[in-house]
């Protein structure tokens, strides 16, 4: 199987996802990869990572050329060939979604001349590990088992069984189509298969309930289209994966991989500051509903990440797969023995932020309150950073901490009737307050040429130093954000892109990718400072490293226009989402960069 289905390059997968698993679709129409039942769980079809199991659909004749679309506000993907015919594949994962049956539609459609597909379907639990077993044809389903999970393919009743899995020729006449459903599970698969049409339908209600119109911002097709991704990767506990993949380097070295499968504290504020910008949509409600869960079991002990189900990670190990060209497999990450200050300081953002949209009840604002607390017991402590790097004193992390501690004490300044259970001036004087000491302490974080350093001991400038500017924890005016925004121009920026921080004497691209959460952050960081034209050219040139399903990777390697890291990387869209909406609003005063 590995030799027939090799691994593309990142730009040409798309996502099809239902909230608790997703799967990257290659332009060869196969699944490359699908984790099952859950997010965290063993891949059932690990291809891209050198591992066995697929599940295709291609047209017959080799000679054709390959294309695709979502269907606008869904992650319903459409797999178009166009050689002699024009063939296309309608794939989504039905919702609503269950946690324990992920159920895969596969609508094949003759829309220009007659059509002749190969169908192939070979299920490998475990990565890879697990062959299809108790394989048997009833009432026109195929069912089965591999491993822990069962199975069912309905439309599939013509199908053999051979080496390779079930195999299946679909031939159809123009305008014709047929129907695929593949339900997984790790519980007994009960009743009878389900409908197309029906499935099909719901889903298509689901998309159009949950994802807003974007049509008041700037670039709205992408816009809303990062709004459904992030949909895409977010459980129905409100908790939000990092990305969908594990192990797709961000280098080609060994060292360079990690298992995003999981919820970042950090990305899931991101997130939900990008929705904030815009309204109070249901993905605000769970991103509260999440971080104020976890914010009260765990307090100043909060974890970086947990899965999707509020749990501890596993920690990190090294199946038997080849890998991604260029890449070691992890599974787990060990990220969660370190203690990050800055993911407490954007979850007192994102209660503010909520607090302005009235979406804070009481729980939140206690939440809040023990985030605010946990700051306060902990801001002196060395912090790993917003980049999991060695324990320091990084500003960044203090920065955070102040812009969040002003927001809310602000919101909780505001008119009792706005404040549902909310704290009062009191409580919010002495978040400002503790606001004002975190700022005083951060004297010993700014460089002799007057703008913001890294840390104590690491003079460097930092991409992440752009984010007080953009949260207006200082005014744009102030001296120290206007030379950090001009230094990691002059530092860090390549082409268009912006780099996170300059690792070594080597050129910037020579050491990693160009952060595209960056681009995004100068794009804010532009208008912040007045200079409209500016931001719209980060923008722009941000949000075009991409493939043809708009789908962003942590990184992109500047000199030869690739991805690089996990597909697809939340925040990156949910830095595109914020970008829309902060220059959508109109810009303010004279440029502050010339």
């Amino acid at each position: 199987m590995t030799g027939e289905f090799r691994p593309h390059v990142l730009r040409e997968y798309a996502l099809i996802a239902d909230g608790e698993r997703g799967a990257l679709i290659g332009p060869d129409g196969a699944i490359g990869w699908l984790c099952a039942p859950r997010w965290d769980s063993p891949a059932v079809f690990g291809g891209l990572l050198g591992g066995n199991g697929a599940y295709s659909v291609a047209p017959t004749d080799p000679w054709h050329v390959w294309g695709g679309y979502y269907e606008s506000g869904t992650l319903i993907w459409r797999s178009r060939w166009v050689g002699s015919s024009r063939t296309e594949c309608r794939e989504a994962l039905a919702m609503p979604a269950d946690p324990h049956r992920v159920v895969i539609l596969r609508r094949i459609e003759a829309i220009d001349g007659p059509a002749r597909v190969s169908v192939l379907l070979d299920i490998r639990g475990g990565f890879g590990r697990s062959a299809m077993t108790g394989l048997s044809r009833r009432g026109g389903c195929w069912t089965g088992r591999s491993g822990r999970l069962r199975f069912r393919w309905s439309g599939a009743a013509r199908a053999r069984a051979g080496q390779d899995g079930l195999a299946l020729t679909v031939t159809l006449p123009e305008g014709g189509h047929h129907d695929l459903v593949l339900e997984l599970s790790d519980r007994p698969l009960a009743g009878g298969p389900p409908n197309p049409d029906e499935a099909w339908a719901a889903t298509e209600e689901t998309w159009s309930s949950v994802v807003p119109s974007c049509d008041d911002l700037i670039a709205a097709r992408d816009a809303r289209h990062a709004y459904a991704v992030l949909r895409g990767l977010t459980s129905g506990s409100g908790a939000m994966v990092a990305a969908a993949t594990t192990s797709l380097p961000e280098r080609l070295e060994g060292g360079r991989n990690y298992d995003y499968r999981y919820a970042w504290i950090r990305d899931q504020c991101y997130a939900g500051l990008a929705v904030a910008a815009h309204g109070p949509h249901p993905l605000l409600e769970g991103s509260l509903r999440f971080l104020t869960e976890r914010i009260l079991a765990d307090g100043p002990d909060l974890m970086p990440a947990y899965t999707v189900d509020g749990q501890c990670l596993p920690g990190e190990r090294a199946p038997r797969l080849r890998g991604y060209p260029g890449g070691a497999v992890r599974i787990g990450n060990r990220v969660t023995g370190q203690f990050q200050l800055d993911g407490l300081g954007e979850a007192v953002e994102l209660f503010a932020a909520a607090a302005r949209l009235d979406m804070l009840a009481e729980e939140n604002w206690q939440a809040a309150a023990t985030a605010v607390e946990a700051i306060k017991k902990r801001w002196e402590q060395p912090d790993a950073g917003i980049w999991e790097l060695g324990d320091r004193h990084w500003a960044h992390s203090r920065l955070a901490c102040v812009s969040g501690l002003r927001s809310l004490a602000a919101a909780a300044a505001g008119p009792p009737d706005v404040l549902a259970g909310g704290p009062g001036h009191r409580q919010a004087a002495q978040w400002s307050a503790l606001a004002d000491t975190l700022l005083a302490s951060l004297g010993d974080c700014v460089h002799p040429s007057g703008r913001w350093q890294r840390s104590p001991d690491d003079p460097r400038v930092d991409a992440a130093l752009l984010l007080p500017v953009t949260r207006g924890t200082l005014p744009a005016d102030d001296p120290r954000s206007s030379a950090t925004v001009r230094a990691v121009l002059d530092e860090l920026t390549e082409d268009g892109y912006v780099y996170r921080f300059r690792h070594d004497a080597r050129p910037l691209h020579k050491s990693e990718g160009a952060f595209l959460l960056c681009g995004f952050w100068m794009a804010q960081a532009a208008q912040a400072c007045g200079d409209a034209a500016a931001a719209a050219r980060w923008f722009e040139r941000n949000r075009a490293a991409c493939g043809p399903a708009a789908l962003y990777t942590e990184e992109y390697d500047v000199r030869q226009r690739q991805l690089r890291g996990n597909l697809p990387q939340a925040f990156v869209h949910a830095g595109l989402l914020e970008c829309a909406a902060r220059l959508s609003a109109a810009p303010s005063g004279p440029s502050l960069l010339s």
